[in-house]
Parts: C-alpha cells; sequence; structure tokens
C-alpha cells in the first residue's frame, strides 16, 4: 500500500530525500570519541592523553604526540569509530597524546609562531614525559601543526626528540608555481596588516573560503552532489557527515602567527633560507637530528609536494625518508583509502624506533 502510494505521488520520495540531505547539512556529527583525559592546560591550549587500550608490557615506552593545524580543529585525527588514526595508534600499543590548541580570542592576536614553539609546545612535553615517565617521545605535526614541530625540532634539538614526523607540511615556498595560498597572498593583492587591524585574528571563515576556493567545483557543488547520490548508502552518509562537521567546525588563526605565516614564509622563504627569527634566534633546519619521516600528498593543493621535499636536504637527521602517497591535505589521513595506506606506514615507521617494552618496563 506504501509503495503505491509513492508511485502515485512520486514527490513524496523526493520530499523525503530533500528533508534527509536538509537534515545532514544542518546538524553536527558525534565526533572524537575516543576516550581520552585532560592531563594539562595553558590559556587555551589542552594536553590530552587517550586511556591505553593494551597492557603496559605490550605498550611502546616512546609516547606520541600529535600537533595538528592552529586554524583547525585536531578532531580530524579522531574522526569517528572505525575510522579514527588516534584510536588505530592507541589500539596498536602506542602511548598516544594530544595538543588542541583552542579557539584564539581577540586577547590572543598577538600570539606568534614564538609562543607556540617555544612557550606551548615545550610545556606541554614537559608535562607528557612527568605523565609518561620518559625522557624521549615522538611527535606528529600536520600542517601548520608540522611547521610548529619543525620549528620546536631546531631550537630544542636536546629535548629529547627521538622521532619527528611532518604530514604536509608547509615548510618551502621558493616555488610559488599553481594556484595555492602563497600565490593568493601575495603582498601585490593581498593586505594582510589592513586585515588583521579589522579583525585582530584572521577569521577561520575565510580561511575556509579561501581552502575551498582553490577547488571551488569540487568543494562548492561536487562534494553535496556526491551527498545526495549516496543519501541510501548509510556508511557513506555517516563518513561525510563526520567529515562536513570538522570542515565547517571553523576557528580563527592567531594574528601575530598569521602575519608570520604570510610575510615570514609565504612571501620571504624564511625557513629553508635559515633567516626565520623566533625570539631573536634563527631557527637552523641542520640542527635537527631527530628520525624524521616526512608524508608528502601528491595531489595536495594546498601544502604542493614542493613544500614539504626539500626538508630532508636541510636536516642533519641519519635516519630520514619522504614517504609520498596519492591523495590531497586530508585525505591521506582522514580519507577512505587512509587506514590501509598512510596509518599503516606511520604504525610501522614508528614501530621500529619507537621500541616495545618488555615485561619488566624496561625499553
Amino acid at each position: 500500500m506504501a509503495e503505491h502510494a509513492a508511485a502515485a505521488n512520486p514527490l513524496s520520495g523526493f520530499e523525503e530525500r530533500l528533508r534527509r540531505f536538509n537534515r545532514i547539512l544542518t546538524t553536527k556529527a558525534d565526533i572524537a570519541q575516543t576516550p581520552k583525559e585532560v592531563v594539562w592546560a595553558l590559556n587555551k591550549a589542552i594536553l590530552y592523553r587517550y586511556t591505553p587500550a593494551v597492557p603496559p608490557e605490550k605498550r611502546y615506552p616512546i609516547p606520541l604526540l600529535l600537533v595538528f593545524a592552529i586554524m583547525n580543529r585536531p578532531s580530524i585525527l579522531d574522526l569517528r569509530p572505525g575510522h579514527s588514526f588516534v584510536q588505530y595508534m592507541v589500539e596498536r600499543g602506542f602511548d598516544v597524546y594530544l595538543l588542541d590548541w583552542g579557539t584564539p580570542g581577540y586577547e590572543d592576536r598577538n600570539l606568534k609562531l614564538d609562543d607556540y614553539a617555544l612557550e606551548y609546545l615545550p610545556r606541554a612535553i614537559r608535562k607528557l614525559k612527568a605523565v609518561a615517565g620518559t625522557d624521549e617521545f615522538s611527535l606528529l605535526g600536520w600542517c601548520i601543526g608540522a611547521l610548529i614541530t619543525t620549528i620546536y625540532a631546531a631550537l630544542l634539538p636536546g629535548q629529547g626528540l627521538r622521532n619527528l614526523l611532518l604530514l604536509t607540511a608547509p615548510l618551502d615556498f621558493s616555488n610559488r608555481a599553481g594556484l595555492t595560498f602563497a600565490r593568493w597572498t601575495d603582498q601585490k593583492y593581498f593586505d594582510v596588516d589592513k586585515i588583521l587591524a579589522r579583525f585582530g585574528n584572521m577569521p577561520g571563515e575565510m580561511i575556509d573560503y579561501g581552502a575551498r576556493a582553490l577547488k571551488p567545483v569540487e568543494n562548492f557543488f561536487a562534494s553535496f552532489c556526491k551527498l545526495w547520490d549516496n543519501l541510501d548508502d548509510p556508511r557513506a552518509v555517516e563518513a561525510w557527515h563526520a567529515m562536513n562537521t570538522w570542515v565547517t567546525d571553523t576557528i580563527p588563526m592567531a594574528g601575530g602567527a598569521y602575519r608570520q605565516l604570510v610575510v615570514e614564509l609565504y612571501r620571504n622563504n624564511s625557513l629553508m633560507k635559515n633567516q626565520l627569527l623566533i625570539r631573536g634566534q634563527a631557527v637552523n633546519l641542520a640542527e635537527i637530528q631527530a628520525n624524521l619521516l616526512t608524508v608528502i600528498a601528491a595531489t595536495d593543493h594546498i601544502t604542493p609536494p614542493c613544500q614539504s621535499e626539500t626538508i630532508l636536504a636541510k636536516v642533519s637527521s641519519r635516519d630520514k625518508e619522504a614517504y609520498r602517497i596519492p591523495g590531497g591535505h586530508i585525505g591521506i589521513m582522514a580519507g577512505s583509502n587512509a587506514q590501509h595506506t598512510t596509518w599503516p606506514h606511520i604504525a610501522a615507521w614508528l614501530e621500529a624506533r619507537s621500541g616495545l617494552a618488555r615485561p619488566d618496563g624496561a625499553a
């Protein structure tokens, strides 16, 4: 009877799909569900430790600290149960921590990369060491988080950093070919001081729009068409809903750090020239000695591969590797194939360099 009624009124089926489509667009998915506890906080920043999933004798003694960008939520690393990098690593015996930078207010408009790399990050690491009971640790930085961890590793090389993992790291801006943020922020077209004078911090909505506009058809049209076409596939809808929840949860970027990013990096490429001054000290990439893995997204339009590759020639690390993988800036870590490609490679690389704890607790 119901099928006959639907056939008699084809608009009713369309209207129901439209209601479901609208509900998904206007609601938030439940993301970042892996159990964790707060172990430290400073200003807006919070350090989380994820609840271990394996007994102590099967855990790696070298803790892993995840550091994401300062203008996005780090929940992308723990998107949804069954598709969470955090969950994946915890279940493999890693002691995982996450530094959430929080949302900067107007009062934080003068925060710079200096503060993130030499104030927040070192304090969080000291707390991590105290909680984990170790002097060594691994750092995984993604996007601007990779830039901050690189600066930290170069300026404080003797603090116990064993392994440094950089994901889609925006470090080298010597090649300005292609439609990227580096070209959009050219001083001929973009007055960074005028924007910051107006807003204090760089609004998250403006950053998000800039990222989407690099691929307008895909981001403004194709993504929503994909949702509409897959409305009858619960798994596809769940994945789309979770990702859209993260993408649309924008936060501003501290004005001081944003100005450095545009002027010192995008325009002057100061880091690669060893001319980036952080609290008066030049960042010398040759001071980096930790084991290094840089993960490069082959089709990344936000951080093109050329921005992440040259770090290998600059550092003093004896153990270093570039892992190039098909995919985009976010997809290589949060896409449907990530748990079969990127995640296993990162886990295997870290396992070989983290030392499995013996029953007596020694490395």
